[in-house]
């Protein structure tokens, strides 16, 4: 998929690509986050990175990915290969149709109730495609049409791959240029690689209104979900929506509010849409999902900035009687000290409670660093970090120490 993108990006002629390459050693104290029998482990990693945006046009392409190869020096883990990426590509084909692909690639967690090691990672790759067709009626209607083909991949085979077939039909009116409200309807069918299906069907009410330091979209509606498992089939239906607000509070501060409940399955992209929510991918079964964060970003006279973040989000496996949630908070600050130094603090605190087994957890993390800015090309970074997870279950517990250096370098 990267050698796609690239290809497309190639053929939209614009900025040159950027690649990137970095090398970073990490040593902690307890590299396996283990309970008991704490063991001291280096790991080194060397990244390669590429980031290409073309100039607008009949073709567009936005791509950022990222390859890593991670060695751990006593064997605590055996070698791994991580990899990112985002991608997304459109072309206008005439008279309102264009052609869209995107394709997210991810290491995500397994067991969402396990401790985040390389054992409990798999890699997650969405790429989807299909046209989209919009027909303007008159000056203030358009109608939207648009099928799509998507497919989900994980790397380790005890995980569910899927086809998903998607249609959907929408009608936009616009009551002035800030204000537009409409209705959509959308059928998808996933095909499991188990042979299951799952089959949703939603109807919405949409809406965006825009004023001079606040924009707001969302919509709300009706959906439902049957799966057809080998052991029979099993129908949910429940109110669905999403909300996003942004708030410009004065010049240098921002607010951010984003909230959705979907009925979904574990091939969806939910996860990468709310990067603090974790799928539990043990489970097949329908899910009904359930995120919402605000964040607040504000940048100082001197250059220093400021991010805080609240998050919630809840899963409910429908037809195993599973729910999990997690809550936490998360601060990030930014301070420079000279022209080429910058320090840094990060502080996380997540509430991790499972209704189905009465228990919950409690994670913490923090780490401090200094980025220096050798040139515009070459930059040196160090962090030492803290993290800590204290549960009602004994296995899941570990407390790890860890200090991190590293040197990354853009080819220009």
């Amino acid at each position: 998929m990267i050698a796609t993108a690239v290809s497309i990006s190639f053929n939209a002629i614009a900025e040159p690509i950027r690649f990137s390459t970095g090398f970073d050693s990490t040593l902690s104290d307890n590299a396996g986050q283990s309970s008991t029998n704490e063991q001291t482990d280096l790991e080194s990693q060397i990244t390669l990175g590429v980031d290409h945006t073309t100039d607008p046009g009949r073709c567009n392409s936005d791509l950022g990915a990222r390859v890593a190869y991670s060695y751990w020096l006593e064997e605590t883990f055996d070698p791994e290969t991580y990899a990112s990426a985002d991608f997304f590509g459109d072309c206008a084909i005439g008279g309102g149709l264009v052609w869209q692909a995107s394709d997210y690639l991810r290491d995500v967690t397994q067991d969402s109730r396990a401790n985040e090691t390389p054992t409990n990672k798999t890699r997650k790759n969405i790429f989807r495609t299909g046209p989209v067709w919009t027909i303007r009626l008159g000056a203030v209607n358009q109608l939207v049409l648009a099928a799509e083909y998507e497919n989900t991949e994980f790397s380790e085979p005890e995980d569910e791959d899927s086809e998903r077939y998607i249609g959907t039909a929408g009608w936009d009116h616009f009551f002035s240029p800030s204000f537009t409200a409409g209705l959509r309807a959308s059928a998808d069918r996933v095909e499991l690689d188990t042979d299951e299906e799952i089959d949703r069907e939603s109807g919405v009410v949409t809406f965006s209104k825009a004023w001079p330091a606040t924009r707001v979209s969302g919509s709300a509606g009706f959906s439902r979900i049957e799966t057809s498992l080998i052991t029979g089939s099993q129908e949910a239906d429940g109110f669905v929506g999403n909300l996003d607000l942004e708030r410009d509070i004065n010049p240098t501060t921002q607010l951010i509010i984003e909230a959705s409940q979907e009925l979904t399955d574990q091939t969806s992209d939910f996860d990468v849409r709310f990067g603090e929510f974790v799928f539990n991918l043990e489970q097949t079964s329908a899910v009904e999902v359930s995120a919402v964060r605000a964040g607040v970003s504000t940048e100082f006279t001197r250059g220093s900035t400021l991010g805080f973040n609240v998050f919630a989000n809840r899963s409910d496996y429908i037809d195993v009687d599973l729910e999990e949630e997690r809550t936490g908070v998360d601060l990030n600050y930014r301070r420079p000290v000279t022209p080429q130094m910058t320090a840094t603090l990060l502080t996380a605190y997540e509430y991790l409670n499972y209704a189905d087994e009465d228990t919950a957890d409690v994670l913490f993390r923090i780490n401090a660093g200094i980025d220096f800015q050798l040139n515009r090309a070459m930059s040196f970074f160090g962090r030492v970090g803290h993290e800590r997870r204290d549960s009602e279950v004994d296995f899941r517990e570990f407390d790890e120490n860890w200090v991190s250096i590293g040197v990354n370098y853009q080819f220009r």
